[in-house]
């Protein structure tokens, strides 16, 4: 993983998304731009991380009962323990958000443990308590907060596909 300086970091956060959409474009790289994700909550600070990705697939349900969830070994628990202070946590929710990428708990957690944000092409439960931290999260929109089982999380930081864009477990701002 290619990690920031804080120097640039911080130069990065003073730059529009734009600015550094054209500037990756004008480098070749024109799928740049995660697709049908929004913020929580507009006007936080520019989110500037190294990615860290989890992946989910369609749910088996003999594999994913709700049960699962009570596992500290569960990826998604895994994922969110692993992320580095500073990294983006980044879901492949398959653009789907009938079922929920994480949840305030999750999330909650993540921030406490320094990460700079969270971005889902599927949706968050509990989307109105995560919009009141002060963390950045992106989400296609909210979830039901009872379909957890609809998805399985299956791979942590390995490449992903997130709203059309490959992410690979190296930058994401």
């Amino acid at each position: 993983m290619t990690l920031l300086s804080q120097q640039t970091r911080e130069n990065l956060k003073r730059v529009s998304t734009a600015t550094i959409a054209t500037c990756l474009f004008k480098k070749g790289l024109k799928n740049q731009f995660i697709q049908g994700v929004k913020p929580l909550k507009k006007g936080r600070r520019t989110m500037v991380g190294e990615a860290f990705t989890l992946r989910y697939i369609p749910a088996r349900e003999d594999l994913n009962p709700i049960e699962v969830f009570k596992d500290p070994k569960h990826p998604q628990r895994v994922a969110v323990e692993e992320c580095p202070r500073g990294a983006v946590l980044v879901i492949d929710s398959r653009k789907d958000a009938r079922a929920a990428s994480a949840g305030s708990i999750l999330v909650t957690r993540l921030m406490k443990r320094g990460a700079a944000g969270i971005v889902t092409d599927g949706g968050f439960r509990d989307s109105a308590e995560i919009t009141a931290l002060n963390f950045s999260s992106y989400h296609n929109r909210p979830s039901a907060p009872t379909n957890l089982t609809l998805h399985q999380a299956i791979a942590i930081n390995e490449p992903i596909g997130c709203g059309d864009v490959a992410v690979f477990p190296e930058m994401c701002w």
